[in-house]
């Protein structure tokens, strides 16, 4: 009962509040010049009114904040597309800096071997193992290759030879496969054997220099070269010494040798299609 008493002497204090804002809101309109009725309207529309203006104003921000999120995402991308084009252009130049590097080594070969002609090419695929060693270049017969061309670096160190041909494409055996024999001397004393790849774990560059005198006097360190044949010209590098040892017959040597031409990161070799002796 108590509170159904409280209740109903809170609504009729709220009343008469209504009830005394609109009669002071009344009098000052009067008071005022306007009429009383439009003046009982306006103050009852009043909250009605700031509560749009408040919403109007919070629809104004968000609109602001969703074009201003949906510009600065198109922006980023922008910047995006932008930095990966910047990036494209820098390993593009470093690409044709480290080519014009390589190009100018390969003049002063040519200027030395005027009777070279070469063909670069781009390796496109690798297909190495314990076992064989080759590579695929992206030039063919289309080109002017055949099988038998032997493949250099632009400081002229054996990489290899043409094995197989297709009109835009040939495989190349590197140096490192042991099915490879090539002719070759040690540049400071002139003695003679054939080197080829040995089978050797992973990641391993070792050549073997069989057939060597078992009186010959070799040094690490010692150059070895081709001989020259149809095949390979003459004086190309092929290797260092790294040891010396007599073979399983006891009655020959043979030198384990350093390639000389690194395959780690090669990206280009230079065929030549033509020499004196070819």
């Amino acid at each position: 009962m108590k509170k159904k008493l409280l209740t109903s002497k809170i609504k009729t204090i709220l009343i008469l509040a209504v009830a005394l804002a609109i009669v002071t809101t009344v009098i000052a309109a009067v008071s005022a010049g306007v009429p009383a009725g439009e003046n009982i309207v306006g103050t009852l529309l009043s909250p009605i009114r700031s509560g749009v203006a408040a919403i109007d104003r919070q629809a104004v921000r968000l609109y602001n904040y969703i074009f201003s999120y949906e510009s600065l995402k198109a922006e980023n991308a922008e910047l995006k597309r932008q930095i990966l084009e910047m990036q494209e252009d820098v390993r593009t130049a470093q690409e044709y800096q480290r080519e014009n590097q390589r190009l100018t080594q390969l003049l002063e070969l040519a200027d030395e071997h005027e009777d070279y002609k070469f063909e670069p090419a781009y390796i496109i695929s690798w297909d190495s193992s314990n076992w064989r060693s080759t590579f695929t270049i992206g030039k063919g017969a289309n080109s002017g290759l055949e099988a038998g061309m032997c493949a250099v670096t632009e400081n002229g160190q054996v990489v290899g030879l043409i094995t197989d041909v297709g009109a835009n494409w040939a495989t190349v055996t590197t140096i490192l496969d042991s099915s490879l024999e090539i002719s070759a001397s040690i540049a400071s004393s002139g003695y003679t054997g054939v080197v080829q790849g040995t089978y050797q774990s992973e990641d391993t560059q070792i050549l073997r220099m069989n057939y060597l005198p078992t009186d010959a006097v070799l040094k690490n360190g010692d150059q070895v070269v081709t001989t020259g044949s149809t095949l390979y010209p003459k004086d190309l590098l092929l290797g260092y010494i790294t040891n010396v040892s007599l073979d399983e017959t006891g009655v020959a040597k043979y030198a384990a040798l350093e390639a000389s031409c690194s395959l780690d990161g090669l990206e280009q070799v230079f065929v030549i299609t033509e020499y004196e002796n070819r």
